[in-house]
This record gives C-alpha cells, sequence and structure tokens, in this order.
C-alpha cells in the first residue's frame, strides 16, 4: 500500500522537526517547506495527498498560499495550523477551501483524526474525477460530444437526474443517443456500482416480453425448462433502461404500473411477490402523449415514468456539433481501417452542414465510417460521401399524398434491405426504427426478399 504523501508548511524549525517525526510514526511520508514561496515551488512540482499549512509564514500569508495551492490542484485537502485562532482566519480559511482548521499547540488525536478524514475525502474527490474521466470515455462516443448550448443544457439536466433516484423518460427521435444519456445518468448515480441493463422492448416479441422482463418458473410455458430470472431481478440495486417504451404492449403496461407500486414482481408461473428496487429509466421515439390519447399507452403509467423529462434534439437542430461528431468519428474509423486519415476536406464539411439527417448522428457514424473505407487520400473528399442532395419538390412523384409517401417509404425501405444484404436487424437500424417497426411496414407495403 502506497504511503499517503504530506507537504508540511511551517516556519519555526522545532516545530516542524517534532510534526514530522510524529506524522512519519504514523507511515506518512512527510516533505518540509519552510516558507510560502519554497512550498508553491514544491506543491508545482510535485504531487501531495495533503497539505499541512502554518497560519503565518515569514514571507507571505498562509491564506495566499492556500489559494495559490488551490488553483494548482483543487482537490487536495489542506489543512491549515496556527496559534493565532479567531474566528474571521477559520471563515476566511473555510471560504478559500482549507478542509480544516486546526490550533497550536495541536493535539494528536485531533490531527492525525482530521488527517484521516481528509484522505477519505480525497479518495471519494479522486474516484469521482476517475468518473467523470471513464464516463468521457465511455459516453463522448456519438451524442455525448458537443458544443451546442441545447446538448449542454442536456448535460445539466442529466447530472441532475443522476443525483435523483426519480424516474426518468427519455424522448427524441432514433438515432440521436437515448440509451448513452440513460448510461450517463447510471454512471454518474448512486446506483452506479450496480447493473444497467438495457432492455429493447422493440426486439422481444410479445409472447415473450413478460417472461423477459420478470421472469418465469420452471414448466411455465412450453419451452420453459428452468427457473430463469428477468431482467428486473438482474437489475436489483441498479438501474433498469426500458428503451422503446411506446412498444409495450398494453398487458404488459399493467404489470409494470403494478411494479412501480408495489416495488415487486412476480415470476410468469408463480405467485409468490418478490421485492425488487429497480430505478427505472424508459425511452420512446415516439410523441407519447398522443399515443396517450389515441388510448395506446396509459396514462397513469406514463405519469410514473415521466418524473424527470430529458428530450433530446435532432441532429438538424444543433448543427454546430457536427464537425466535432465527424472529427471523433474520423479517429475511430481510420485508427480501426490502419488508414492516416487527418480529416474532411471543406467542401465535403459543406455538404454534411447542409444534410439535414434524418437518423441523426447514427446516420452521421455511418456516413464517415463508410467514407473512411473508401477514402484513398489523407482528407475525406466530397465523393467519398454518399449522395446527400435532397430530393427538389419538381423531381417528386405525382398523385395522391398517402400514395407518394408510401411509395418513397417503400423505395428506401427495399434499398436499406438490398444494401444489408436483407439483414431486417442492418436495414432497421440503417432507416432509425426497431425491426418491429420494419417488420410491420414490409408486411403494409407488401415488400418480399428479392434475389
Amino acid at each position: 500500500m502506497n504511503q499517503t504523501s504530506i507537504l508540511l508548511i511551517e516556519d519555526e524549525k522545532n516545530q516542524r522537526i517534532l510534526l514530522k517525526k510524529l506524522l512519519e510514526k504514523e507511515n506518512y511520508m512527510v516533505a518540509e517547506a519552510e516558507n510560502g514561496k519554497a512550498a508553491i515551488e514544491m506543491f508545482t512540482d510535485e504531487d501531495f495527498d495533503l497539505v499541512l499549512l502554518d497560519q503565518r509564514l515569514p514571507d507571505i500569508t498562509g491564506i495566499d498560499v492556500l489559494k495559490n495551492l488551490k488553483g494548482l490542484n483543487p482537490i487536495t485537502p489542506v489543512i491549515i495550523l496556527t496559534a493565532y485562532a479567531n474566528v474571521k482566519d477559520a471563515v476566511n480559511a473555510m471560504k478559500e477551501g482549507a478542509f480544516h482548521y486546526l490550533t497550536k499547540p495541536v493535539e494528536l488525536d485531533e490531527l492525525l483524526l482530521v488527517l484521516k478524514k481528509a484522505q477519505e475525502n480525497l479518495n471519494l474527490k479522486r474516484e469521482n474525477e476517475e468518473l467523470r474521466r471513464a464516463l468521457k470515455e465511455k459516453y463522448e462516443y456519438k451524442n455525448l460530444i458537443s458544443t451546442s448550448r441545447k446538448m449542454q443544457e442536456i448535460m445539466s439536466l442529466v447530472y441532475k437526474a443522476a443525483g435523483s433516484d426519480a424516474n426518468v423518460l427519455i424522448s427524441g427521435e432514433s438515432g440521436t443517443g437515448k440509451e448513452l444519456i440513460a448510461g450517463a445518468v447510471h454512471n454518474l448515480s448512486k446506483r452506479k456500482n450496480s447493473h444497467f441493463v438495457p432492455v429493447h422492448l422493440a426486439a422481444l416479441p410479445e409472447t415473450l416480453m413478460e417472461a423477459e422482463l420478470f421472469g418465469h418458473e420452471k414448466g411455465a410455458f412450453t419451452g420453459a425448462d428452468k427457473r430463469r430470472i428477468g431482467k428486473f431481478e438482474f437489475a436489483a440495486g441498479g438501474i433498469i433502461f426500458l428503451d422503446e417504451i411506446g412498444e409495450l404492449p398494453q398487458s404488459i403496461q399493467v404489470k409494470l404500473l403494478r411494479v412501480l407500486q408495489e416495488k415487486k414482481i412476480t415470476r410468469l408461473g408463480s405467485n409468490e411477490l418478490i421485492p425488487v428496487d429497480v430505478r427505472i429509466i424508459t425511452a420512446t421515439n415516439k410523441d407519447i402523449e398522443n399515443e396517450i390519447k389515441k388510448g395506446s399507452f396509459r396514462d397513469d403509467l406514463y405519469y410514473r415514468l415521466n418524473v424527470i423529462r430529458i428530450h433530446l434534439p435532432p441532429l438538424r437542430q444543433r448543427k454546430e456539433d457536427i464537425p466535432l461528431l465527424v472529427d471523433h468519428f474520423i479517429r475511430i474509423y481510420a485508427k480501426r481501417e490502419n488508414k492516416n486519415i487527418k480529416g474532411i476536406t471543406d467542401a465535403a464539411m459543406k455538404d454534411l452542414m447542409r444534410y439535414n439527417f434524418p437518423g441523426n448522428v447514427r446516420e452521421l457514424e455511418n456516413i464517415i465510417e463508410r467514407a473512411i473505407v473508401f477514402a484513398k487520400e489523407e482528407y475525406l473528399q466530397k465523393d467519398d460521401l454518399p449522395n446527400l442532395s435532397a430530393a427538389k419538390i419538381k423531381d417528386l412523384p405525382k398523385g395522391k399524398l398517402n400514395d407518394v409517401v408510401d411509395k418513397i417509404e417503400k423505395d428506401m425501405i427495399e434499398q436499406a434491405l438490398r444494401n444489408n444484404d436483407w439483414n431486417q436487424t442492418k436495414a432497421a437500424s440503417e432507416l432509425g426504427i426497431s425491426e418491429r417497426v420494419l417488420r410491420y411496414k414490409m408486411k403494409r407495403l407488401r415488400i418480399e426478399h428479392q434475389e
């Protein structure tokens, strides 16, 4: 175990020697400074875990030293020592960021207790710093890279939501990064050390949804050859993320409402009530309020889920983020493809800035990934990008609106399916819709696999 390092700033030599010996007996590693200037220089050159600072020094005041140290490293705890204690000095020291204030002669037991608390405080701050770094590394991907005011406001809301245990509903178009935002809330919350369990409801067959969410007992249905816990039990103590909540059948909506009210679940094929401590974050790309008006979503469930609302704007409403996102995706995919791609030309960037990205950041990522694969120059060219020109009104097919929309929709779906060798999962992802919605549209538009 590494020793805790202390910078002892004390102008009285005998006092300094005495404190150093006492602290070294307690297994602290102590460095000495006899004045403020020397202390600041040492603190600049070395990393210290804790600082013991005399209030009165021969060259500058302890408060001035404290300000300098906090400017260099704001998280290092600084404990003020003085023989001239008064309320005003204590208040000033605390205002400037001192961790504690002790009077001389220092009681060793009191000093050791304060040092222990200071170390615990430092460890907590370091953990938080590491968490923020980990969050940045994990979630800077896609939508969490931003300079736009809208996304900064959303991240502020994320931090507030993380400090609560209330349920969160995240809305926004497909491809805007709803799962990333849910993950950010989890990693900043008190539940960060427990499971984060994403469940993509649109990918679950309705017949298996209840068993998947709440578990089942052996023999509960054909093929249930053993007991299996559901996503809610697995997420106990943590957060469950229910993506595309608007796809939840009404029969399951009733059961989810009961879970929210009672904090208990019942496995399929059992009557046993099992307590679960789970925070629920949901997401939807639907107009959920309109679904309530249509009668397809329960209003009482909606009110339970929509305690904190986070709405993600589409990329077309925050185009100032596009250059930053492009730069990030170039780094990611150039490294993967082992290509020396340095950036993108102005002409190519202008094309991207003019485009409205119906598939949002996911579509932008796919465009850059494809461009990197085919790029032959050090900078992505306009020709490396797909044709992003929006169709002109005069080029649109003529006819009734519904027929025209169906024709365009059918063409887009067939093109996406062909692009992905008729793999419905990949085609749905390219189109920014769920597989369930894709299957429904294929059936409605009579789209069949073509060789």
